[in-house]
């Protein structure tokens, strides 16, 4: 087995090095949950914010680390995405069921993203984050929620394309996946 080196420590990641291969280690166990959810008029969230990392501005849908408060370090996807959806966007969730987790990036991270599914929504507050987050909430009618995405695309922004996949099990992951309707 090849020896693995730990090349830099912070707060959320750790760079580390197994051979040739240099890849980001996620340092919250929980991983990251994205929340698939839809109002009761028929209207995907999305959040809009800056992301340092690429530089400009992303749509997403709500999404947040687990465990990454220190009163809930050991909570569920499923709990952190209660707590991220109505932060994010001032929505409540009178449930939520988990869909499926996999990695965001094999090749290059150890991070693991579970999908969640948000049912029984009621508006809560208006949204945008913490005192750490600048947030923008867009409701799209789901009808148009892909174009409007791909709309985004053409005026510059940056589009994760894990919106598209949630898209999909909006109308598949039931199916696919169980949970309740």
């Amino acid at each position: 087995m090849t020896e693995t080196e730990t090349l830099c420590n912070g707060k959320w990641l750790r760079l580390k090095r197994r051979g040739r291969w240099e890849y980001a280690e996620r340092t919250n166990p929980g991983g990251g949950v994205m929340i698939v959810a839809v109002t009761p008029d028929d209207r995907v969230l999305f959040v809009e914010q800056y992301r340092p990392a690429i530089e400009c501005m992303t749509i997403e849908m709500p999404a947040g680390l687990v465990g990454d408060v220190a009163t809930s370090s050991d909570e569920s996807a499923v709990d952190a995405a209660h707590r991220e959806l109505i932060e994010e966007t001032g929505w409540r969730a009178g449930r939520i069921e988990f869909l499926m987790e996999g990695p965001t990036s094999a090749g290059m991270s150890n991070e693991i993203l579970a999908f969640v599914r948000a049912y029984d929504l009621v508006r809560a507050h208006a949204g945008g984050g913490d005192e750490t987050e600048d947030i923008t909430v867009h409701e799209v009618p789901l009808r148009e929620a892909a174009a409007w995405l791909v709309d985004k695309i053409r005026t510059g922004y940056s589009i994760d394309p894990k919106m598209f996949a949630g898209l999909y099990l909006l109308d598949n992951g039931e199916a696919l996946f169980g949970g309740k309707a």
